[in-house]
C-alpha cells in the first residue's frame, strides 16, 4: 500500500462550527415568514431553493441569503413586505460576522499532524468568508495548502492532491460530509475519513461506503492521529 503523505480537511463543521448559524438563521427566517408560511413548508421550498440555486450561486452564506429572499417572493406570492427583505439581508450579513469557534480536538489534531504530513485545507464556500475564517482560527500556518473550491468531486481530489501532494493514493480527506468529503476521496483512490456533526446539512448527505477498504469513521477529530499512527506504523503520533 502506498505511504501516507497527505492530509486533506474540510473547513466547516470539521475544523468550526458553521451550520449552526444557518439553524438559527433559518429559524429567524421562519418567524419572519410566519403569517405566510406553515415552518415545514417553508423549511421545504427554502430547501428546494437552495437545490436549484447551487449551480448559480455556489455554496455558502451569499447563496442561502439569495435562497431566503427568493422563497419569501415565493411564498407571499410578491407581496413580501420590504422590511423582510432588509432583515434576511441583514441576516445574512450577521452570518458573515460570526466568530470563529473550533470543534472539539481540532486544534490539537492538526497540530500533531503539522511537520509529519502535508496538510490540504480544502472547503468550499464564499471565497472571502472561508478565508476569513481560516485566519480567525489561528489553524492557518500549519497547512501547507489552501484550497477554496466551488464542489468536491473526485476531479478535485486527484487534482488537489497531485499539485500539493503526491497524489490521491497517498493522500487522506477528513470531513463531516460523506457526499463532500468521505465518496469522492475515495472514488479518487484516498482514504476517507468520516468525522460526523449533529448538523450536517441536508444535502450533504450520502449512504456511508462501508464496503470500501479505504473507509474509517470517528467519533471526533481527537481520534485521526492515533488512526492515522496505526496506519502508517508510526503509532502513536
Amino acid at each position: 500500500m502506498p505511504a501516507l503523505t497527505t492530509i486533506g480537511f474540510d473547513a466547516d463543521d470539521t475544523l468550526w462550527h458553521n451550520e449552526r448559524f444557518f439553524r438559527m438563521t433559518q429559524d429567524r427566517f421562519r418567524a419572519l415568514l410566519a403569517d405566510f408560511a406553515a415552518p415545514e413548508d417553508l423549511d421545504a421550498r427554502l430547501l428546494a431553493a437552495e437545490r436549484r440555486n447551487l449551480g448559480h450561486y455556489g455554496f455558502g452564506v451569499k447563496g442561502f441569503t439569495l435562497s431566503m429572499i427568493e422563497t419569501a417572493v415565493e411564498v407571499t406570492e410578491d407581496r413580501v413586505p420590504a422590511a423582510v427583505i432588509r432583515e434576511i439581508m441583514y441576516s445574512g450579513r450577521e452570518m458573515l460576522r460570526h466568530p470563529i469557534e473550533l470543534l472539539p480536538h481540532a486544534a490539537e489534531a492538526v497540530a500533531a499532524l503539522a511537520g509529519e504530513f502535508r496538510l490540504v485545507l480544502i472547503t468550499k464556500g464564499d471565497l472571502l468568508d472561508q478565508e476569513r475564517k481560516l485566519a480567525q482560527s489561528g489553524l492557518g500556518e500549519m497547512f501547507d495548502a489552501v484550497e477554496i473550491v466551488s464542489e468536491k468531486t473526485a476531479g478535485t481530489y486527484t487534482r488537489a492532491f497531485a499539485t500539493h501532494g503526491d497524489g490521491a493514493e497517498r493522500a487522506m480527506m477528513v470531513g463531516n460530509s460523506l457526499r463532500s468529503d468521505v465518496v469522492p476521496a475515495i472514488a479518487a483512490g484516498s482514504w476517507g475519513v468520516h468525522i460526523p456533526h449533529e448538523m450536517t446539512w441536508e444535502l450533504e448527505h450520502d449512504e456511508p461506503p462501508h464496503g470500501a477498504p479505504r473507509f474509517r469513521e470517528l467519533g471526533d477529530l481527537g481520534d485521526l492521529p492515533e488512526l492515522i499512527g496505526t496506519l502508517t506504523g508510526r503509532s502513536p503520533i
